[in-house]
C-alpha cells in the first residue's frame, strides 16, 4: 500500500515505547495542547472544545516557562512572540462563530523563522544591525494569515542563516543566544531553522517555517525529531525574506508530521492536497551517501528493510558524492550571490541602517564585542571579494555545479524511482561556543546536490540513536513536492517512530 493522506491510524512502530513518553514534562498544563497535530486541533475547533485564545494562551505561556533566559530549561527558541497574537486569535473564533472559516487551518497556530519579515515581528536574521527596521508582512505571510493561521512568534535561528563563518556555532545569534535541543539541552537544534524545529519538538506550535539554502531545514528536523520539506526553489515566494543566494534560498514547511507538513506546503502553495494513489512506491537507497555514524546507517537500512516489507520497491543505487571542487563552487557561486541579493534586499527593506553587505561588515567591526564574541565573518570578507555575479569565477563555477548536481547526480540517481532515500544527519553533536559547533563527520550527501539544483529534500523522523533523534532524507525531482511527501508518509508509516514522540529535556551531561 502507498503511503495515504487519510487520517493516520498507529501502524506497529517496533520502538516506539521506549520513547512516547518525556523523562519529564517541564510544563505538564500545557503539554496535550503543546503537542496537539492540526487534525487535533481542528477537530477541537469545530467541536467547541477549544478556541483559538484558549490554544494560544496556553501555548504563549509554554514560551514563557521554557523559552526564557531565567527558565529552567532555557531552549531559546524564540526571537519574539507577537504581541497581537491573542487578538489575532480571538478575531478567527469570532468568524468561525459567525460561520466564516477562511481556509483548511483555521485558527491553528504557526511559527516563522526571523529571517522572514511580518508586521510586528522583528525580522532580525539574528543581526543585532537590523534592530529598529520596520517589517513588512512576506507574501507567504500573508498566505498564511489568509488562510485563517495565527502567527505565534518568530524563531530563532544561525546568525544571517549560517553563512558568515567556518566556525560558526549553529543555532546561536547576537539577537537571540544560542538555540538548545528539547531532547538534551546541551546539544545543537541544528542550523539554520535551528528554532522553528526546537520550537516545534518542544510543543510550542504544531507549524513552522523554516528556510534552506543547503540542509538548513533538513538538519534541524533531523536533529529535533521532526518532519521539514524544502521545496523546489521559487515554488515558495522569498520576498521580503533575508537571502543568502538566489539561486538555493527557499522557505518551506516544518511539522510534526508528514500530513501536517503536507496540509502547511499547501496553504503556501495554494494547492489543494491530492487524494490518494495508491500504488507502491519505487525508491533507491543511496549506498554510497552514509552518515559516517554506524548506528544511524543501520537504522536507515531498518527503514529501507521495512519499505520493502510493505511492498515498495528499494533498489541500492550508488550516487553520485560531492568532491572538494563541487563544494568550493557552490561556495564561490554562494559567496559571489551573497554580496548581490543581501545588497538587494537591504537596500530595499525600510527604515535607516545597514544598505549593503560592506555596510554590515562595518557594523559588525564597530560591534565586534556583541555581534563577533565567538567567530568571526570571514564568508561576509570573501563575499566582498568575490566580484559578484558578473565574475567569470562565478559563471563557471555555477555551470560547474549545475553539471554535476543535475547530469552526475542527480538525473541517474532519480532514473526510473520516486525518491532518493539516505540517512540526513547523525544524532546531534554538542554545541560547543568556543571552538565551534559542526556536524563534523555525522551528515550524509543527501543535502549537496539538490541544494545546487534547487530541488526539493525532505527529513523524516526515522528513529533514536542513543537517545537521540535521526532522520531519513529524501530528495525527490523539481516541482514534484506530493510525490516526494507521499514518499515520506510511506517512510513515517514503517520507522520506528511516533509523531506523538516527545522530547526527553535531558540536562547537560560531563560525558
Amino acid at each position: 500500500m502507498v503511503s495515504s493522506w487519510s487520517r493516520p491510524h498507529p501502524p506497529r512502530r517496533r520502538g516506539a515505547s521506549d520513547y512516547a513518553k518525556p523523562m519529564s514534562e517541564p510544563h505538564v498544563e500545557s503539554a496535550v495542547v503543546g503537542y496537539a497535530g492540526v487534525d487535533e486541533i481542528l477537530d477541537g475547533l469545530a467541536a467547541g472544545r477549544w478556541t483559538s485564545r484558549d490554544i494560544v494562551e496556553q501555548l504563549l505561556e509554554r514560551v514563557r516557562v521554557l523559552d526564557d533566559a531565567s527558565s529552567a530549561v532555557q531552549l531559546r527558541a524564540m526571537a519574539a512572540v507577537a504581541e497581537d497574537a491573542l487578538e489575532q486569535a480571538t478575531r478567527l473564533d469570532q468568524e468561525r462563530a459567525a460561520g466564516t472559516v477562511r481556509g483548511a487551518l483555521h485558527g491553528v497556530p504557526i511559527v516563522i523563522k526571523d529571517n522572514i519579515e511580518a508586521l510586528g515581528l522583528p525580522g532580525l536574521a539574528g543581526a543585532s544591525s537590523l534592530r529598529g527596521r520596520p517589517t513588512r508582512d512576506a507574501p507567504l505571510v500573508t498566505k498564511l494569515r489568509e488562510a485563517g493561521m495565527v502567527v505565534l512568534g518568530s524563531t530563532n535561528l544561525s546568525q544571517w542563516a549560517n553563512f558568515r563563518s567556518p566556525r560558526s556555532t549553529s543555532g546561536w545569534s547576537t539577537t537571540g543566544g544560542l538555540v538548545a535541543n528539547p531532547w538534551a539541552l546541551d546539544r545543537s537544534a541544528g542550523g539554520s531553522s535551528s528554532g522553528s524545529g526546537a520550537a516545534l519538538a518542544a510543543g510550542y506550535a504544531p507549524l513552522a517555517i523554516g528556510t534552506e539554502t543547503d540542509g538548513s531545514i533538513v538538519c534541524p528536523a533531523s536533529l529535533n525529531g521532526v518532519v521539514g520539506l524544502k521545496p523546489t526553489v521559487g515554488v515558495t515566494s522569498r520576498e521580503c525574506v533575508v537571502p543568502i543566494c538566489a539561486s538555493q534560498d527557499s522557505p518551506g514547511p516544518m511539522g510534526r508530521s508528514v500530513r501536517d507538513v503536507a496540509a502547511l506546503y499547501g496553504v503556501l502553495t495554494g494547492e489543494d492536497v491530492p487524494t490518494d494513489e495508491e500504488r507502491p512506491l519505487r525508491v533507491a537507497f543511496a549506498t554510497t551517501w552514509g552518515a559516517n555514524h554506524p548506528a544511524t546507517d543501520a537504522l536507515t537500512r531498518e527503514v529501507v528493510e521495512a519499505l520493502r516489507s510493505r511492498g515498495h520497491e528499494v533498489i541500492e543505487r550508488e550516487v553520485a558524492v560531492p568532491t572538494p571542487d563541487v563544494h568550493n563552487d557552490e561556495l564561490n557561486v554562494m559567496l559571489a550571490e551573497l554580496l548581490e541579493d543581501l545588497g538587494a534586499y537591504l537596500a530595499n527593506r525600510p527604515g535607516d541602517g545597514v544598505k549593503s553587505l560592506a555596510d554590515v561588515v562595518a557594523f559588525e567591526a564597530a560591534n565586534a564585542a556583541t555581534e563577533l564574541p565567538f567567530f568571526g565573518h570571514e564568508l561576509f570578507l570573501m563575499a566582498l571579494e568575490s566580484g559578484g555575479r558578473g565574475a567569470e569565477r562565478y559563471q563557471n563555477a555555477r555551470a560547474n555545479n549545475l553539471q554535476w548536481a543535475i547530469d552526475e547526480c542527480l538525473a541517474p540517481g532519480l532514473d526510473g524511482v520516486d525518491a532518493i532515500l539516505a540517512p540526513a544527519y547523525g544524532p546531534a553533536w554538542k554545541s560547543d561556543l568556543v571552538i565551534g559547533g559542526h556536524y563534523g563527520v555525522v551528515a550524509s550527501c543527501a543535502t549537496t546536490a539538490s541544494a545546487i539544483a534547487g530541488w526539493p529534500i525532505m527529513s523524516v523522523p526515522a528513529g533514536l540513536v542513543g537517545g537521540l533523534p535521526v532522520g531519513v532524507a529524501l530528495v525527490g525531482r523539481a516541482n514534484d513536492e506530493w510525490g516526494l511527501l507521499r514518499v515520506a508518509r510511506a517512510v513515517e508509516e514503517v520507522a520506528t517512530w511516533s509523531p506523538h514522540a516527545r522530547p526527553t529535556w535531558r540536562a547537560p551531561s560531563r560525558g
